[in-house]
């Protein structure tokens, strides 16, 4: 075969592996970094993989444009990233009794319902800790504007390991891993010079 014709040959064949390639390897797969980077969030508390949580789809920002024709700086992305914030905050608080943390961020009614169980955890002569094992998933599932308030729903799956020990020092730690659904709905006042959200319901949601 003369020389020529074989470097036509391999140049065909080189092409076609290149093209295959391309095909492969070249096209986008999921979200891209550059499509993250779009949405300016403020800095997690969060480990950095929940950075790779999406934020908020489309179809949900569509149904927050009632609350948006009320309140135009609402951003759903934004609120989903603090309320994950919140949401870690509050459990923590919750587990190690800290009301001072609590208080700015919870309803008066929910506060005496935690109350209420910090309370009783302190009678019994326990104290706990509770940490993530993940960063926990938050998922914006309603927004609106009911009266003068602002009201979102969000759902969250998170999985924790909370230790129960006696404040006597008596006997071993009870360790223990659970995985939780809750729906946490938060609201604020229209208007309001105060633009932080309060937890208003906690519900138990589907995992």
């Amino acid at each position: 075969m003369p020389v020529q014709f074989q470097i036509v040959v391999f140049a065909v064949i080189a092409a076609f592996v290149l093209f295959q390639l391309y095909n492969v390897l070249g096209k986008k797969v999921g979200r891209q970094p550059q499509e993250d980077a779009k949405t300016p969030l403020p800095a997690p508390t969060a480990p950095e993989a929940a950075k790779v949580q999406p934020a908020v789809d489309a179809a949900t920002q569509a149904a927050v444009a009632g609350l948006k024709a009320r309140d135009p700086a609402f951003d759903p992305a934004r609120f989903v990233e603090g309320a994950r914030q919140a949401y870690e905050i509050i459990v923590r608080g919750y587990a190690a009794g800290d009301r001072a943390a609590l208080k700015p961020l919870l309803t008066p009614a929910v506060m005496a319902s935690f109350e209420a169980g910090i309370a009783a955890r302190e009678a019994r002569g326990e104290t706990e800790t509770a940490e993530f094992l993940f960063p926990p998933r938050a998922d914006l599932e309603a927004a609106t504007a009911e009266g003068d308030k602002a009201v979102a729903k969000i759902r969250f799956l998170a999985e924790l390991r909370s230790q129960i020990a006696k404040t006597s020092g008596e006997g071993e730690p009870v360790i223990e891993e659970r995985r939780t659904a809750e729906h946490w709905t938060f609201e604020r006042a229209l208007g309001a010079a105060d633009p932080n959200w309060v937890l208003a319901r906690v519900e138990p949601a589907n995992a």
